[in-house]
């Protein structure tokens, strides 16, 4: 076993010095061993050992797997465990079973059916700004999380989902608690049981009233093929809004963030020199939307380098360091350049079978959003200094506070 495994480097769940932390991680090399919340796990910080492991069919999404777990040194009692113990859905189980419950929204996400959902994102985009320009109608600041970047994408997976508009106030709310550190473990528990419910009598109404949406298409089995359970459709349901919203929200918020603080680079997209795929692949890459991905669990001993993975023992994803590997990007991959050319080998969305089945619609709406933005708003401008902008406390996705601008 490695020196790293004996001084695990703490994760800090408040979020408070991120690019330190960043800088940490990387430097305690490929495979570190880590604490999350009194837990230990191990992370991998590389990007081709991230790749490898991504794809190695001994690590698996299943808890039952976790000998902590197994053990009862995890419990329900951890403030993490609703981001593994999540149901069962096509997040949490591997090969046949991930396929089978992973092919319906993949065919709901292709190319073909993206270019189609385009439109209802550019209306959607249309009415958002139009908010955005009526709530800073007086001059003063107003947070574009709040009116722009958090609405816009429920409103596309809702629409997708068949999630009714006039929930969107109670999801913002409950996974906003789901997600904080600062939510005490018991009402955490108590939102997870809400959710579930909800989902669920969503589930039993789309199966007595079928529409033209994701969900019932979830629910109804191809000819021949095996239906999903109720509970399996509840837990792709919950997860795909969850996922489909918060990346998403973060990817738009971090690239207006970093081309407004490297004001050369964005004159270079607005000029047209780069485009603005570019601009959003390197955002992905220097500050994308997941800053830890939690868990797999080795089946068997697995062995790295001088480290052994050891059978029941759980390996972390660290996304944000694996975007700054030196070995990949270059010496400054703690720079950010839209011109670099290896931002589009950023794996920020996963890599192997359970790569994020959003992520082409995640690229898509941020590439609606930004220039509809910024071609409404050219004056647009941070209304507080960037290093105010800090994190929300939320240890495994990079959740940006109240955004203020003015956009006149």
């Amino acid at each position: 076993m490695s020196a790293a495994a004996q001084c695990p480097l703490v994760i800090d769940p408040m979020i408070g010095d991120l690019a330190g932390e960043t800088t940490r991680l990387r430097a305690s090399g490929p495979i570190t061993r880590i604490e999350l919340l009194g837990v230990p796990a191990w992370t991998i910080t590389e990007h081709s050992l991230a790749r490898q492991l991504l794809v190695d069919p001994r690590l698996v999404k299943d808890i039952g797997a976790w000998s902590l777990w197994q053990s009862g040194v995890v419990t329900r009692q951890w403030p993490l465990i609703g981001m593994i113990d999540a149901g069962r859905s096509m997040f949490t189980v591997d090969g046949a079973e991930h396929r089978r419950l992973r092919i319906k929204t993949t065919q709901a996400l292709t190319p073909r059916r993206l270019a189609a959902l385009r439109p209802m994102i550019e209306r959607f985009t249309g009415e958002l700004l139009d908010d955005l320009d009526a709530a800073a109608a007086g001059g003063e600041g107003v947070d574009l999380k709040a009116v722009f970047a958090y609405p816009l994408p429920m409103r596309v997976v809702s629409e997708l989902m068949g999630v009714p508009r006039s929930d969107h106030p109670m999801l913002l709310a409950s996974y906003k608690k789901f997600f904080s550190m600062l939510t005490p473990q018991d009402e955490r528990l108590r939102v997870i049981a809400e959710l579930d419910d909800y989902y669920l009598d969503m589930v039993r109404d789309k199966t007595a009233h079928p529409a033209d949406d994701l969900t019932t298409a979830l629910i109804q089995a191809d000819e021949g093929g095996e239906p999903l359970t109720e509970e399996e459709v509840v837990g792709n349901l919950k997860a795909l809004v969850a996922a489909g919203h918060e990346t998403t929200v973060s990817l738009i918020l971090t690239t207006v963030r970093a081309l407004l603080t490297h004001p050369d680079q964005f004159e270079r997209v607005r000029g047209g020199e780069i485009d603005w795929k570019q601009a959003i692949e390197e955002t992905l890459r220097w500050d994308g939307p997941v800053i830890h991905l939690l868990m797999r669990f080795a089946t068997e001993d697995i062995v790295v380098g001088d480290t052994v993975i050891e059978q029941g023992e759980g390996v972390v994803m660290s996304y944000r360091t694996i975007g700054r590997d030196t070995s990949v990007h270059g010496a400054d991959a703690d720079e950010f350049d839209i011109s670099r050319p290896t931002a589009g080998r950023n794996i920020s969305f996963g890599y192997g079978p359970h790569v994020c089945p959003g992520a082409a619609l995640a690229r898509l709406e941020a590439a609606v959003a930004l220039p509809a933005l910024f071609d409404r708003f050219p004056d647009l401008r941070l209304a507080a200094p960037a290093e105010e902008i800090g994190n929300l406390p939320v240890l495994t996705q990079n959740d940006l506070a109240a955004f203020p601008v003015r956009v006149r």
